[in-house]
Formats: structure tokens, sequence, C-alpha cells
């Protein structure tokens, strides 16, 4: 979209401000508001200036002057504003250099987008992220210092069973809310309107439906989609989700692991690459019909795993997903239609271009921009080096014996084992410039100091009941 289509989509909807969004390190979107007048081409290509130093992750406040770049291809009426608003997302340049900044996320996108181009194995590597969230009622929480508690409560979870009236008895019970119906399924109408404004705005919806969780835990899947552009659109529609259950008085949360004892919300990623049209990963001869390209791709992802989780499933919490019994895979094992290995071969369908990989230890905590970089450098790292899988194993392997677990390898039990790996294994990131050293030292910087350390040093609710009378 060029600049004169901009003007005309201005004059046609009657737009009256410019909404300029970006993402910081830690995958959270920031927006700034110009009324529409500002439009121009200078600031389509020069950008607008802002403080980078009051954003996560990025600049120094000796270093922060830095520029938003708005991408005109972005360009969508925001469904959330009361007077019309056209937002698009945006690129953040380093003004001192003129160069694109090496900690935006969007960047690192790009980057890797153009080193898959530089490789010359594949034109195009298709993404379709399955992110899972909770729809609550109510939320309280507080972590002060002789204070530390949370509280969710939804009207379909399945712990109101025994309310007082009114109770009308429909609900999930745990581990059983997938696809039920209405009434049990409550959220039907909810899920609905926020699939109807993601399709307003331009992502494609293939379905939505309840999942697995009491309480409220849902799914709506979008297209598979070019690595950026699929970014982009989970951006979105993270943005909708939360805005929409917030204009109907409830409130959604993609937090990996909000209920006890129930399953956690990941964020199951579909992978393939191709090259002129045709599906690299395809080839009927092959274990669950995956050529040998893609066995090595699956080779890097579970080679890379430990390092990998570090970006894919980057909050302490994840790891409260990250265990066995709730569909969460634990071990790096490939298995052809097993969720409970690391990565799976769906098996749905035998068509060629159908065919991909699903590497299912994500979750939708992470930087979706940061995230798909890091798989598709881990995939391509397999393909250059020939890295072989461990063989596949066919089985739940939750349920096997400790003979038959032995010599299986793990993925890190917690954020802190995993930016370890992280900081071990990195250089598969930074071929081709796409991760920099300086943007990987912030990020290992910020979970230890910001999050690890935040939740190590405080004593958690559950010591009290283990240790209060010892």
């Amino acid at each position: 979209m060029n600049y004169r289509k901009i003007l005309k989509m201005i004059d046609e909807h009657k737009v009256q401000f410019l909404e300029l969004k970006f993402t910081d390190l830690p995958g959270r979107f920031h927006h700034i508001s110009l009324p529409v007048s500002a439009v121009s081409e200078d600031l389509f290509s020069n950008g607008l200036g802002f403080d980078g130093s009051s954003i996560s992750g990025f600049a120094k406040i000796n270093e922060s002057d830095l520029l938003l770049r708005p991408d005109a291809s972005t360009a969508f009426i925001d469904p959330f504003m009361d007077d019309v608003t056209l937002s698009f997302l945006c690129n953040v340049k380093n003004p001192a250099t003129s160069q694109y900044f090496s900690r935006d996320p969007r960047f690192v996108a790009d980057k890797a987008f153009r080193y898959l181009d530089k490789v010359g194995v594949a034109d195009t590597a298709y993404f379709a992220p399955e992110a899972e969230f909770y729809i609550f009622d109510h939320v309280r929480f507080s972590q002060t210092a002789n204070e530390a508690f949370h509280h969710i409560d939804s009207e379909e979870g399945f712990w109101n069973s025994g309310r007082e009236a009114p109770n009308l008895g429909y609900r999930p019970r745990f581990k059983g809310g997938y696809f039920p119906a209405p009434p049990v399924d409550s959220l039907q109408n909810l899920r609905a309107m926020m699939t109807k404004v993601m399709m307003d705005i331009g992502i494609e919806v293939e379905m939505h439906h309840h999942e697995v969780g009491t309480g409220g835990q849902s799914e709506i899947c979008i297209k598979y989609g070019k690595l950026v552009r699929t970014a982009d659109n989970l951006m979105i529609y993270k943005y909708v989700v939360k805005n929409v259950a917030h204009r109907y008085k409830k409130t959604a949360t993609f937090m990996p692991k909000p209920i006890f004892q129930d399953n956690g919300s990941g964020m199951h990623v579909h992978q393939s690459l191709w090259h002129k049209g045709t599906n690299l990963f395809f080839d009927p001869d092959g274990y669950g019909g995956l050529s040998e390209l893609a066995r090595h791709y699956v080779g890097g992802l579970l080679h890379h795993a430990p390092s990998l989780l570090a970006i894919c499933a980057p909050t302490t919490n994840s790891y409260r997903r990250l265990v066995p019994g709730y569909e969460a895979p634990i071990y790096r094992i490939y298995s052809k239609g097993n969720r409970s290995a690391c990565v799976r071969i769906p098996m749905y369908s035998a068509s060629g271009p159908a065919k991909r990989i699903e590497f299912r230890p994500p979750d939708p905590s992470c930087n979706p921009y940061l995230a798909f970089a890091a798989m598709l450098m881990a995939g391509l790292d397999g393909i250059l080096n020939r890295i072989e899988p461990p063989l596949p194993i066919d089985k739940n392997l939750y349920q096997l014996s400790p003979e038959e677990r032995e010599g299986i390898a793990e993925i890190p039990g917690s954020l802190d084992e995993a930016i370890s790996a992280l900081e071990a294994d990195h250089d598969y990131l930074l071929r081709g410039d796409v991760f920099t050293e300086d943007l990987l030292s912030m990020w290992t910087d910020y979970k230890r100091t910001t999050e690890i350390d935040f939740v190590k040093l405080r004593p958690h609710p559950a010591e009290f009941s283990l240790y209060y009378d010892v």
C-alpha cells in the first residue's frame, strides 16, 4: 500500500486519527495517536520520534531518541476507538545511524525472512500459531512486602458448581472443556464477536472453539501466513481478544498457566518451508510424510530446544504449564499425531500442500516476532548441518516405563535453566545478523533481573501452607 492509497483510505472512512502501534522486547503493544492532519509522506519515510528509554528492552536514557516508521501495508481501521482511527504497525529506526533498530522485534523477524532467502533452501516460510487463552469474569492479585495472592473467578469455573443460587449448573469439568456445546460452552457468542472483529480488519480465521480447561479456556485459529505478517496478525489477535472481552465486562489472559491442576494455554506453532509454490516438507515415502529436509529442520528445533524456550516460552509461569499430564510436551522427541512430543506431525491430511510440523512447547506469552524468527533460525541450522533428530516414538511419552524413558532428553524445567541454555547456545541465532549479541544480552539480563529474580526472591503463598508451623 502506497501513500496515495493511504490518503484514499483516510478520505473514504473519514478518518480522524492515526494510531502508531509497535511491540516492545517482551512482546507488549504500545501506541501513540496523532490527528489525521499529521499524515505526510515524511511520516512514512522518516518516522516519528519517541523516547526509547521508557520502553522495556529498548534504549538507554543517554541513547533514547528513536523513530517509529509506520508500515503502510499494515493499515486497518481500529475497531475499539470512538473516533475513526487508522492504525499502523511500525518498525523502529535509530536516527543516529539512519538504520533500523537492532532491538526492534519486528525488524528481527524481517531479518530472519531475509536470511532464509540468502540461505537459498526456500523462498517462503509459513507459520500458523494456535494461541490459547482464558476468559475470566474477575481477577485480583497483589504482591507487596507483607502480602502475596491471586484470585480468579469465572462463571464457567467448575469450582462454582456448589455455589448458592443463582446456579444453572452447566460448566466444563476440569480438563473437560474440549468442544462442549452450549450451554456448557457459555462463551460461544463472545468468541464469535472476537472472530468477526478479526475478520473485519483483515485477519483470516479458520475456526473458534472452547478449549480443554474449565473456567473459560478458548482458542481462535487464524490462517497460516508468512513469518512477519503472521507475527503482526498474532499481535492484533491478542489486542482484539483482550479488548472485546473488556468491552463485555470480562477479562482475557494469555498467561500460560493461570489455573492450578488444569490445562495451561499453549501456542503450538505449525511450520513449513516452500520454494516456488512447492512444499519442501512433503515426501510421501518419508516417516509421517516428511521429507529429509523437514526431518533436519525438526532436528534443529529439537537440538536447540533448550535455548529456543528462553524465547518461545519466556516467562517463569511458562514452566508451570510444561509439566507431564496436561498435553504439554516435555520430551525432545518428534512423532506423528502425538501430542505428548515436542514436535508433532499432523496427520489430518495426506495432501502434499498440507504437510507441516508443529512445534508444541511455545506459549502465547512470547513475543511472536522473536519466537518465529528463533524457530526458523533453529530449523535452518538443522538443515544446513543435517542434524538428525532422535528416532520418533509413537507412544504416549508420559506413560513410558523408566527403562523406555532412559536417554530421552527433556526441555528445561524453569526459565532460569532456559536462559542459561540460551547463554550457552545462541550462535545459530546470530547468523545473518538476525539476532545480535546486544539484543540477546539485553534479553537475558532483563529476564534474570526483572522476572526470574522477582519471583525467586519472594516467599510463595504455598510455602505458608507447607512451612508456617515448622
